[in-house]
């Protein structure tokens, strides 16, 4: 029998990747979801790629020639195949790096273990479903406002609703941005760019992912940080 990977807590930590030579960083988390304890390996291109499952090798090739050729931000979901031989289902969602002059320089973002539970892969197509359609309809009502942004993310992602919790109570804690203020400022900005009932590419939903806690307001009416 397969191993199966616990849900909770949830594995993600970031990655950066610069153009001009090629070099790779990681944190701790970003190295244990690879199936490495912390600090034992460099990342580098071609242990990356080594570790791309058989069957998504091929796009994952093609996505990072796009990636160097354009230098736009790294936004996929694909498997990998960790140093312990455990097949792990895995979201990248990325925006770029520029420096002082504005130019962009590389990809930095995070990279997020989303592998399914089995009672997930047994109904996760008809959750979704039925969470999304619900939990949207009650954003545009102000209410369930965390429930409504953990939906949009398992539409967005493929995800099951484990999954999308701990992916937003994750990124609360790595920003220090309250759960709620966050998931407001998510479903706001999500539901801005499709209000015309189309979905943009992922790339523009990495990019609000990773950058809404900026844009949440940092003093509330008592004047304290609204994020302590």
């Amino acid at each position: 029998m397969a191993e199966t990977i616990d849900p909770e807590p949830l594995l993600a930590g970031w990655f950066k990747f610069y153009f001009a030579d090629e070099r790779w960083e990681w944190s701790p988390e970003t190295e244990r979801i690879h199936g490495y304890e912390p600090g034992t390996v460099m990342p580098t291109t071609e242990l990356i790629m080594s570790h791309k499952h058989p069957d998504d090798l091929a796009a994952m090739t093609a996505h990072l020639e796009t990636v160097r050729r354009t230098h736009q931000a790294v936004s996929t979901r694909h498997r990998i195949v960790d140093a312990r031989g455990r097949t792990r289902d895995v979201v990248v969602a990325g925006q770029e790096i520029v420096d002082d002059d504005g130019v962009v320089i590389g990809t930095s973002g995070v990279y997020v273990d989303v592998t399914p539970t089995p009672l997930a892969l047994e109904d996760s197509a008809r959750t979704r479903e039925r969470t999304i359609t619900d939990k949207v309809a009650t954003v545009i009502e102000g209410r369930a406002v965390i429930d409504a942004t953990k939906g949009m993310l398992m539409l967005i992602y493929g995800i099951d609703a484990d999954k999308a919790f701990g992916l937003l109570k994750w990124q609360s804690q790595e920003t220090n941005v309250k759960l709620r203020l966050l998931a407001e400022q998510l479903a706001e900005e999500f539901l801005a760019v499709t209000n015309d009932g189309q979905l943009p590419q992922r790339a523009t939903f990495d990019k609000i992912f990773l950058t809404a806690h900026q844009r949440v307001g940092s003093v509330g009416a008592d004047g304290q940080n609204a994020a302590s």
